[in-house]
């Protein structure tokens, strides 16, 4: 099928960039200076952005802040509200936003954490259709997100079953923007590792690319001190390697807001510290991302786009304050064209670490010191031989020239069963958190309103005028938060439940087409060996009766040679057209399922 040809003056390139700005009111420190020289920076960059994702701009007046520094080369914008406090995402654009909605997420946190505000800001997607050129065939998907953050590590995160639900939401809106055909974007704080669940869902279940891990295939997938990150054998990182081939964008030792707090009082107040980019970095992790796809296969075809590069910026500190612009680096990628005549979506040329993952110590030594990258590890192992997810979350990469988007609109992939278990464990220990907590805060308000009737009774005995006010006020206090506690275990913790209840129907499908799939392809694996084992047996009973045959035909040794490289040769067309046939049954089996 021939792709869709681009509108008039669409673009053979686009430049993305998605940043966390870090802009909590009252909390975030120098919040108005390090936002407006956020503006600036983006205005000055050396890859001129064109679309523009921001999250944690809480405040209105800072996104116009910036949208007066970015105005020229970013014209348009749309500032998203949401929740109580607003959902602080952004999407800046060099062509004109034609549509936009806030889908906010079912789970999103629990009203109790008022500390934390997740639940109050509303959190969600930000979505945007941007028109790049004429004609409906040059229209892009953005999708900007900011997911529910761990506040813990992940054995003790008791939000990784919201974020995770979150992950899939995001992951149905690319699908479904990607099986209309259009090219997709989202980009965000997903406040996720490549080794989580939630990283899992979307790479599998949204037909898009990580374009940083699809440039750099042995990328990290959390942090050096992780459990999953150990078992690679790589050692501790330093700062440079972090940026260049990990693309860490958080915790980093470069990052003034990640020092210790007697750091940053010397910063503040106007020591100058310089880190060393070969200091070992074991905490610093990848969160942010840009996810991309040309769209998938429908009529006509999508235009094929490419991932030309990926790399970590705004890593600069502010000029005067000399504090980093946010306890995040931004994420920058250019996408392109495909050449004409190619009809393959999105691919790219894995970029290869520096390090090969198997060499000796020796030479292990002398590449670090006259490779192009020097002392990139400080303790640098070598890897296993595959350097992607180990266990369940193991996937064959794509080789370079294949479609990132792997099928049409109307294929499915799935993971494999156990990673769908382990998530419907993790909703199935969130309901029952959820009931508990709901019996209880029902509970507490049923108790309060006897107490608060206690209390009148006990008013009315009392002949005492601080006594009688004593019990008013217990009473006041007590039906007060019991009410509080009354709804939210009558309103919250049941919207909680029922929203459990849809993620865990829809866990429960996908694994029960994972099921479907691994069967059937087994029971065609067992198929085609028993033919090739079939196929084996006649081949050495062949040879046999050809050797008995030359014994009785006292053939020359030249003249048996000779014969002997033949039948050889016929053997091997042989079994070039077994496997040929067991392909062929391959599919004509998964055809007829």
């Amino acid at each position: 099928m021939k792709p869709a040809e681009a509108g008039v003056g669409a673009p053979s390139t686009i430049n993305i960039l998605t940043y966390n700005c870090w802009g909590l009111k009252y909390l975030a420190k120098y919040r108005v200076e390090r936002l407006q020289e956020i503006g600036r920076s983006i205005a000055a960059a050396v890859t001129t952005p064109e679309i523009v994702g921001l999250q944690e701009c809480w405040i209105q007046e800072d996104y116009l802040a910036i949208r007066r520094q970015t105005r020229h080369i970013l014209p348009h914008g749309k500032f998203y509200h949401s929740g109580i406090f607003g959902g602080g995402l952004a999407i800046l654009s060099k062509w004109p936003i034609v549509e936009s909605n806030m889908v906010r997420y079912p789970l999103n946190g629990r009203p109790t954490a008022f500390f934390r505000g997740d639940w109050y800001v509303g959190k969600g997607v930000a979505c945007a259709s941007i028109q790049t050129a004429q004609g409906k065939e040059s229209i892009v998907e953005v999708f900007c997100t900011h997911l529910h953050a761990p506040y813990a590590p992940e054995s003790e995160d008791s939000y990784m079953c919201h974020r995770t639900a979150q992950a899939w939401e995001i992951a149905r809106l690319m699908r479904q923007a990607a099986e209309r055909g259009h090219p997709v974007i989202g980009l965000g704080d997903f406040n996720l590792t490549p080794s989580s669940l939630a990283y899992q869902l979307i790479t599998t279940h949204a037909p898009v690319q990580d374009v940083w891990r699809a440039l750099h295939p042995n990328s990290s997938i959390a942090s050096a001190t992780h459990p999953l990150e150990k078992a690679r054998r790589r050692g501790i990182p330093n700062a440079r390697y972090n940026l260049r081939e990990n693309g860490t964008t958080c915790d980093s030792v470069l990052n003034t807001w990640r020092w210790s707090k007697q750091q940053q009082k010397q910063l503040f107040k106007g020591k100058s510290i310089i880190v060393d980019q070969t200091q070992p970095d074991p905490r610093a992790k990848r969160l942010d991302y840009i996810f991309f796809s040309s769209g998938l296969s429908v009529s006509p075809r999508p235009t094929p786009w490419r991932i030309d590069s990926a790399r970590v910026g705004m890593t600069e500190r502010h000029p005067t304050l000399d504090c980093s612009l946010s306890d995040h680096f931004s994420v920058e990628a250019t996408i392109s064209r495909a050449p004409p005549g190619s009809t393959t979506n999105a691919a790219v040329k894995p970029k290869q670490s520096p390090l090969p993952e198997q060499t000796s110590d020796t030479a292990l030594r002398t590449l670090t010191n006259t490779s192009l990258h020097p002392t990139l590890y400080t303790s640098y192992n070598p890897s296993p031989t595959s350097s992607l997810l180990p266990g369940p979350f193991t996937r064959t990469p794509s080789p370079p020239d294949a479609p990132s988007d792997q099928g049409s609109a109307t294929s499915q992939r799935h993971l494999p069963p156990s990673v769908y278990d382990e998530i419907l464990a993790l909703i199935t220990s969130d309901k029952m958190r959820a009931h508990r907590q709901r019996r209880l805060r029902l509970f507490h308000f049923v108790a309060s309103i006897i107490i608060s009737m206690i209390c009148f009774i006990a008013i009315w005995w009392s002949s005492h005028a601080g006594i009688s006010f004593m019990l008013v006020f217990i009473s006041t206090l007590n039906l007060g938060g019991g009410i509080v506690q009354g709804l939210i275990g009558g309103l919250f913790e049941g919207s909680e439940m029922r929203a459990l209840k849809e993620f865990q129907w829809e866990m429960e499908r996908c694994k029960e087409s994972a099921e479907t799939v691994d069967e059937k392809e087994g029971a065609v694996t067992e198929v085609v060996m028993k033919q090739t084992s079939v196929d084996n047996e006649g081949h050495a009973e062949g040879r046999m009766m050809r050797k008995h045959s030359l014994e009785e035909a006292k053939m020359s040794g030249e003249e048996e040679k000779e014969l002997w490289e033949k039948v050889r040769a016929s053997e091997e067309y042989s079994g070039k057209e077994n496997r040929r046939r067991g392909q062929g049954r391959f599919v004509e089996f998964h055809g007829n399922a």
